[in-house]
């Protein structure tokens, strides 16, 4: 026996011994077969590794949009593989790699011995290339939502399946084909997937290009692609290139002049361009589409069979939508010649002077400017980059120290004159600068140690952000040419100028009578201007007048023929269920009254303010107006910061409330309708992999004004066009509305056919971003010539099928043919034809918000 000749205490220990050694020879045996019960992949599903699926978008006719996918790749052999590259990867994650079957035994020995032993965190890794990469051929559990107790067991059972795929991988394929494997699988970030991607993403040129400074920062990013990333953490990535260099050093691939010289250059990410939405047609309306997508797929009634969510990046979905390529294009260029126009007006207009400071009287004004530029500032990547190299080793202690503290800059700046005694917390809570919440958190932080250091490293960002910003480097910036940019010297503050001072669009056209979106532009140039305008608020101006006239008409009977006095009116405090509470006067746009007589159709065609107050003191409340537009898709009861949006004040009528393009294109859509309202859509059906239909849209409708007042509200529109489109060369049978607000920051055209409603919006992104003259900033100058381009080559192209013969329909009930007879109102005074007379030699920006020389 073993323990003959062993006393008693000895006998123990070793039966203890061998009890340990038995136990863990089946506990190893036990979570071996767990591994192998668990699913480990056959051989099979190793040569077949199930990649993610991209999913594809549609146009109406069946032709592809654009994509989602996780894996933006090219797959590179391991013959086409850069040399730098497989050389920092070796000498870096595995210079063992040749040596091993998969799993390096002796690394494993040196991780365990420098981290439990020698309690060296520092000791490195112990995986191999071919363990690397079967983490990403396989989804690992997340050990964060498992106890204490069982974490240990299952990081065991991980590792050794690992080992177990690992030596699988290395019976399947070569030595080579697992580190191009291993290379072309790796997810370098910012949508740059596989090392061919990541070449392109962060220096712009193909990865057999590379330089070994720059295989060495992609290389290190391989330990943590975030943390050691050159866009946003540049000195880390720094330090981690180095460390790569460092090791081809230390095993011969580098002499020690070459590796000197190398570590003293910076990382040059000068021609860094991440994947972007704008790799295809209409960027702004994919963009929203994801966001929609999203939203959508969380309804627990689309599922996989598994019953978990689809994942539009991952699923291969088949999203068929209502926008046509066609329309698109033709939208696009007619946005593009407009604007380029328009822009060219603008800086002709504001030369030799500062919209920051035009016509800001109070200081509180030129303020909110400068905190829009600077809000732009702090957006910027090269202000981020900055801020992440200097504070935020500083942030992330006071984070850790504070219970989740975060500093803002609005915050930052508070405080500092909280320190100085300017202002206290109270202040900075009532203005929402900081939370209530973090009121106690924050007074500590002021008392401790790590304000100071904070400070001092925000002054040192301070002065470095003003001296990068306020130095003229190489740049590019947006241009209105065939690449949509140029290249240029300039500080980058004149470059956040420059594009804060370029005007926008939105232009959006629908299908009449089935609500189908078919084209989308969101805005200038998607890539230097990435806020859609589809769906921002901003004020509607006199485009809202038309549902004020329909529901003068339906509800109210009031004759389109019916003259009123253009003279100014006024609602008082008690008039009708307006409940003011004080007098409401406005003006018109012009700021003068003629005196005379107009019908509703000249009332509308002049847009006179005079007369639409008029209609709604006729009415007696604005309730009516909040109806029609509530079924006509503006939501009355919709609120933000608990305001509603469509207000219960009579100013509503003259476009004072804040409604989106979508909401007043859909409105308009109404009228093109016979006065049927369709709620506006995009997308048809959703199709998985298999071609299963997991979505499909019903069309929202209600009837919201009779046909008979409906098509008189048609005519009134086709009677602010008349003669002005045919000239442009335009056939389709067309009304409209134009739109202007104060000081001439918007500028809508929304226009109807029997086949398409288009509307158009333009203006600043900030308000001050303007044209100073009614002549040059009303809608009709601004917005209503994209309507017309679009139109025009929509027209023109056979291959579109763009009926511009259709005619809109007529109601059955001829009484409209009374009610549009304004023959018995044609006599003019002579007192009447002499004050028409004298207007006609008024200037024109000083008179009629629409009339211009083309009409005239």
């Amino acid at each position: 026996m073993l323990w003959k000749g062993l006393n008693n205490k000895e006998q123990f220990f070793v039966k203890i011994l061998w009890s340990l050694v038995f136990l863990s020879l089946i506990f190893v045996i036990g979570i071996f077969i767990s591994i192998s019960r668990s699913g480990l992949p056959t051989f099979e599903e190793l040569e077949n590794p199930d990649y993610n699926l991209a999913s594809l978008i549609y146009d109406c006719k069946g032709r592809e949009l654009g994509k989602y996918y996780y894996e933006n790749r090219v797959n590179i052999s391991y013959d086409s593989l850069n040399p730098y590259l497989v050389q920092s990867l070796l000498a870096t994650e595995d210079a063992r790699f040749f040596k091993h079957s998969g799993v390096d035994l002796m690394a494993v020995f040196r991780v365990v011995t420098k981290t439990f032993i020698l309690r060296n965190k520092n000791a490195g890794g112990g995986s191999t290339i071919t363990q690397q990469l079967s983490k990403l051929l396989f989804e690992r559990p997340d050990l964060r939502q498992m106890s204490f107790f069982t974490r240990p067991f299952h990081l065991i059972k991980i590792k050794l399946k690992e080992w177990m795929i690992a030596i699988k991988l290395e019976k399947r394929y070569t030595k080579e084909e697992i580190i191009a494997m291993y290379l072309n699988k790796f997810d370098f970030i910012y949508g740059a997937h596989g090392v061919q991607a990541a070449a392109r993403v962060y220096f712009g040129k193909d990865q057999n290009d590379l330089s070994l400074v720059e295989s060495a920062v992609l290389i290190g990013m391989l330990k943590n692609p975030s943390y050691f990333n050159p866009v946003r953490h540049f000195e880390n990535s720094t330090e981690r290139r180095n460390v790569v260099l460092y090791q081809l050093n230390d095993y011969g691939d580098l002499s020690d002049e070459h590796y000197e010289s190398l570590i003293k250059l910076p990382i040059d990410i000068t021609n860094f361009n991440k994947a972007r939405y704008d790799d295809g047609p209409a960027p702004y309306f994919r963009m929203e589409l994801t966001k929609w997508l999203k939203k959508t797929l969380q309804d627990n009634k689309i599922r996989k069979p598994d019953g978990s969510e689809y994942n539009i990046y991952t699923d291969g979905l088949k999203i068929y939508t209502t926008l046509d390529i066609d329309y698109q294009k033709y939208a696009e260029q007619a946005a593009f010649d407009q604007m380029k126009e328009l822009q060219r007006r603008y800086w002709r207009r504001w030369k030799g002077m500062d919209p920051m400071t035009y016509e800001a009287e109070e200081p509180f004004q030129i303020e909110s400017r400068k905190q829009s530029v600077e809000s732009k500032v702090i957006n910027s990547e090269r202000y981020q980059r900055l801020k992440n190299r200097i504070l935020n080793s500083i942030l992330v202690q006071i984070n850790e120290e504070f219970d989740g503290l975060i500093l803002t800059e609005k915050a930052t700046k508070g405080l500092i004159d909280v320190k100085n005694g300017n202002k206290n917390l109270e202040d900075l809570v009532s203005a929402k600068i900081i939370n209530q919440n973090n009121k106690s958190k924050i007074f500590d932080l002021l008392n401790h140690r790590l304000w100071k250091e904070y400070i001092a490293q925000w002054n040192i960002f301070q002065s470095e952000k003003n001296k990068q910003f306020n130095s003229k480097v190489r740049m590019k910036v947006f241009a209105f040419n065939s690449k949509l940019e140029r290249d240029t010297t300039m500080t980058p503050m004149d470059s956040i100028m420059y594009h804060i001072r370029h005007l926008q669009t939105g232009v959006l056209a629908m299908e009449s009578g089935t609500g189908k979106i078919k084209a989308w532009v969101g805005g200038t140039a998607f890539k230097y201007f990435k806020f859609d305008h589809i769906n921002n608020r901003r004020q509607v101006g006199s485009t809202f007048k038309p549902i004020v006239y329909a529901t003068a008409m339906s509800v109210q009977g009031i004759s389109p023929c019916q003259e009123f006095d253009d003279i100014p009116y006024s609602i008082i405090p008690g008039e009708g269920n307006f409940g003011l509470e004080e007098v409401w006067s406005p003006n018109n746009t012009t700021e003068f009254f003629t005196g005379n007589k107009y019908n509703l159709y000249h009332g509308l065609l002049y847009s006179k303010n005079s007369i639409t107050v008029k209609l709604v003191k006729e009415m007696g409340n604005i309730e009516v107006v909040r109806d029609l537009a509530d079924n006509m898709g503006i939501d009355k009861n919709r609120m933000i910061n608990g305001k509603l949006l469509l207000p219960k004040v009579p100013s509503i009528a003259l476009g004072s409330a804040d409604i989106s393009l979508m909401e007043m294109t859909g409105a308009y859509g109404t009228f093109s309708n016979d006065g049927v309202f369709i709620s506006p859509y995009f997308v048809t059906h959703i199709e998985d992999k298999n071609g299963k239909v997991i979505y499909t849209h019903i069309p929202e409708q209600k009837r919201a004004l009779n046909p008979v007042y409906n098509y008189i509200m048609v005519d009134m529109l086709k009677n602010n066009m008349a003669g002005r489109f045919s000239m442009y060369d335009v056939k389709s049978e067309i009304g409209g509305k134009t739109g202007t607000t104060n000081d001439f920051a918007d500028g809508w055209f929304i226009s109807v056919t029997p086949e398409i409603v288009v509307g158009v919006w333009t203006g600043g992104d900030d308000k001050w971003v303007r044209f100073y003259t009614l002549e040059e900033g009303q809608g009709y100058t601004t917005a209503r010539p994209i309507v017309q381009k679009f139109l025009s080559r929509l027209e023109k192209d056979k291959t579109v099928n763009f009926n511009y013969k259709k005619r809109f329909k007529i109601p059955d009930d001829k009484s409209y043919l009374d009610l549009i007879d304004c023959r018995k109102y044609k006599y003019v005074r002579p007192d009447v034809e002499r004050q028409q007379s004298l207007e006609k030699n008024i200037k024109r920006d000083e008179f009629e918000e629409e009339l211009n020389e083309e009409f005239k």
